[in-house]
């Protein structure tokens, strides 16, 4: 009975397509490995508190190692813990690329940007739409970088269409779908 519980837990997990803890740990080994690379984390700004902390760590862990870490700004979610873990590790290891400006930026956003050395304003889109200024910095984000590491809900077409545009470049690319 215990031998078909195993395997009927095996089928579900690959007929769900979540990966084994080798699988998550060969990743993790990908993405830590040392050197001075430019890694982007982007994503959903709708997360829990433990996947607001899982991304601050791993910020916090390649910023550590060494790698420069690319972002944009945000209160909450992806970019707020990306923030936050790569500041925690050195300020010089941070850029953020905003889609428009400091000034546009909610209060809690400037103060969390306050010790950035490395930020990029977009004062030309400042009549645009967030949400068109948002996908021209996503762009210019995975330009940038060397690695994308992407944390999001499978109907985000903004970060879908991010995905989509670092593989055209022949970026690497890990993915942490949130649902």
């Amino acid at each position: 009975m215990m031998m078909s519980n195993s395997l009927d837990i095996a089928k579900t997990r690959d007929s769900l397509n979540i990966p084994s803890t080798f699988d998550l740990n060969e990743e993790f080994k990908n993405i830590m490995d040392e050197g001075n690379h430019l890694i982007a984390m982007i994503g959903s700004k709708d997360l829990s508190m433990s996947q607001i902390k899982i991304i601050e760590m791993i910020a916090f862990g390649l910023a550590s190692c060494g790698h420069t870490i690319i972002t944009s700004g945000g209160y909450c979610g992806t970019n707020y813990a990306t923030i936050k873990g790569a500041l925690r590790a050195s300020s010089d290891k941070l850029k953020v690329i905003l889609p428009q400006t400091i000034s546009q930026q909610i209060k809690e956003v400037q103060d969390q940007l306050i010790g950035v050395q490395y930020i990029i304003e977009h004062s030309e889109r400042e009549h645009m739409l967030l949400s068109d200024a948002s996908r021209l910095c996503n762009r210019e984000i995975v330009s940038d970088c060397q690695q994308l590491i992407c944390f999001l809900y499978r109907d985000s077409k903004t970060l879908l269409d991010a995905l989509d545009f670092a593989h055209s470049l022949n970026k690497v690319v890990t993915v942490f779908y949130l649902d």
